[in-house]
């Protein structure tokens, strides 16, 4: 009888330790991967730190497809307990590749339902923008341009040589303008997206990698010859911002063509694997908060997805599009890697 009464309470005693381990996170360190555009203060970063006790180690691993494919390669163990990057664009080939642990954060009523783009619950929401057309003032106002108000305008010859965008096999901005020519134009129609970019790479359009080579050596405002880019709302901000001298306004504006916006939303994930779950589920509800949410729009100018977070002043000249493209993460999911190879076949070929 007292030996089964010392076996039951060791199995109790072992029961309890196991349960405590399960709740436990094996250290206190928090590994967050992210894609190279990642900025925060390191005063944020401290206060989550000390409030729990714990160290973050920001991993960078390229830009957001780089990220996901890392993640990917590492599925099941991870280097990193949370990926922050994902887009509305990726999001689909995240879920297929189950790479994240399901954690909806009580924080969420605090994000508007046009954000929440993961109705699974697996990637939570924390900022959005918007990729659309910039245009350089002076080249437009020196030459009697006037920017264009559809997206059929720019295969005409006012607009010959006038264009660069990023290919979206390379980049984000790239990927998220042809999915938006997607939804302009649709698929099967007379006239439909395909046939824009033919007309557009009949109109010398110019295909660049990535967004900073576009932007900063083909693009009128930095000496190239082209004075429409495909890039930002926040862009037009950005360069108010970042003036070296007083202006009352930026050199460049936005092309804000209804159903002709991306709105891209990123979000963070914790990876399946992680060694520090429960520090990771305090992470996406520390991201979701004001003191979090108000400190990146002036260092990745983005908006915040919190309802309640402010952005800075000079965002007043960050349009918001009235009407953007309208099309979701499932169907993107579902027919992107379809979508950039009938582009790369029509404008690369």
């Amino acid at each position: 009888m007292i030996r089964t009464t010392v076996i039951t309470l060791t199995m109790l005693i072992l029961i309890f330790i196991v349960a405590c381990g399960d709740d436990e996170d094996e250290d206190n360190e928090l590994v967050i991967m992210t894609h190279d555009s990642f900025n925060i203060s390191e005063a944020v970063i401290e206060e989550f730190e000390e409030a729990n006790d714990a160290t973050v180690v920001l991993q960078q691993a390229g830009d957001a497809g780089e990220a996901l494919v890392r993640a990917i390669l590492e599925k099941g163990n991870p280097s990193a307990d949370l990926l922050y990057g994902v887009d509305n664009t990726y999001l689909g080939r995240a879920l297929d590749e189950e790479i994240f642990e399901k954690y909806e954060s009580d924080l969420l009523d605090q994000v508007p339902d046009e954000f929440e783009f993961d109705s699974s619950g697996h990637v939570t929401p924390i900022n959005y923008g918007y990729v659309n057309l910039n245009y350089h003032l002076d080249f437009l106002s020196e030459n009697g341009l006037t920017p264009p108000t559809t997206l059929e305008e720019l295969t005409g010859p006012d607009w010959d040589g006038s264009l660069v965008v990023e290919n979206p096999a390379t980049s984000s901005p790239g990927l998220a303008f042809l999915i938006a020519t997607v939804a302009y134009f649709g698929e099967d129609d007379d006239y439909d997206y395909l046939d824009f970019w033919a007309d557009l790479k009949a109109n010398d359009v110019l295909v660049k990698d990535g967004w900073s080579d576009a932007y900063y050596t083909d693009f009128s405002m930095y000496g190239g010859d082209r004075p429409l880019v495909v890039s930002y709302a926040t862009s037009p901000a950005a360069e108010f911002f970042f003036s070296e001298d007083p202006i009352e306004a930026p050199p460049t504006g936005n092309i804000l063509i209804d159903n002709a916006t991306f709105t891209q939303v990123e979000g963070i994930g914790i990876l399946k694997g992680a060694n520090s779950k429960n520090l990771a589920k305090k992470f996406i509800d520390f991201a979701l908060g004001t003191t979090f949410q108000e400190d990146f729009p002036d260092k990745m100018f983005v908006y915040p997805v919190n309802k309640n977070a402010a952005t800075p002043d000079f965002f007043r000249f960050a349009e918001v599009p009235s009407q953007p493209a309208s099309i979701g993460a499932e169907e993107i999911g579902e027919k992107r890697d379809g979508w950039i190879q009938e582009w790369t076949n029509v404008v690369l070929r």
